[in-house]
């Protein structure tokens, strides 16, 4: 199998710093790094599994309505995915809120079936789709990370940085707000795009 398959999208192609998808949810799911996992896991689910579906039934689905049938494969993983959140991790089904039902609309999942799935093998296309996913969710990992770091001093809302170090505490830091709003989220996506790009420079003239 292709090695480009799993590796292009979670670095050369990867779907938000390289090609910019997905970036509304990226920027608003990324206050804290559980609901940004958890959102990553999600993601990944959705966009594997609804490629590979799509591609077991790609030579029986009528040109006029392959819209339609992507909606519904994707729409009805995504209800699965936020029942099993609702039922299993409620709370961060609440952090997370409207976002879980906007994958529908992520374009990363219905770019990877029209792209890859619609025109490729079961497992190819699962793998395609995973991996686009994991480049996604690679992204919002590392924003959550910094973003509640800096901005809280928690991980998954564990105290990181000692307490005594806090200016009431008599120490010399203090949290960073500005990290914690969405402005932030962009800058640092931003610095992102900038790393990789700078990095590999052929995407340049991308």
């Amino acid at each position: 199998m292709n090695k480009e398959i799993y590796k292009n999208p979670i670095f050369k192609s990867n779907p938000v710093t390289v090609l910019v998808l997905g970036i509304c949810s990226s920027l608003a799911v990324t206050v804290k790094l559980e609901p940004a996992c958890v959102m990553a896991l999600s993601v990944i689910a959705v966009t594997g599994f609804s490629s590979f579906i799509i591609s077991i039934l790609r030579n029986t689905i009528p040109n006029r309505i392959r819209i339609i049938v992507q909606l519904v494969v994707v729409a009805m993983l995504v209800i699965l995915v936020d029942q099993i959140l609702k039922a299993f991790s409620y709370e961060v089904s609440k952090q997370l809120s409207v976002f879980v039902g906007l994958i529908i609309t992520n374009c990363i999942v219905m770019g990877r079936i029209e792209a890859f799935a619609l025109g490729n093998k079961p497992i190819p296309s699962l793998i395609d789709g995973l991996a686009n996913g994991a480049g996604y969710g690679l992204v919002l990992v590392v924003l959550a990370f910094f973003r509640e770091l800096i901005g809280s001093g928690t991980l998954f809302g564990h105290q990181i940085i000692p307490l005594s170090w806090y200016v009431k505490n008599g120490g010399f830091y203090e949290n960073n707000g500005l990290f914690i709003l969405p402005p932030m989220a962009l800058i640092l996506a931003g610095l992102l795009i900038w790393a990789q790009r700078s990095i590999q420079k052929d995407l340049i003239e991308k």
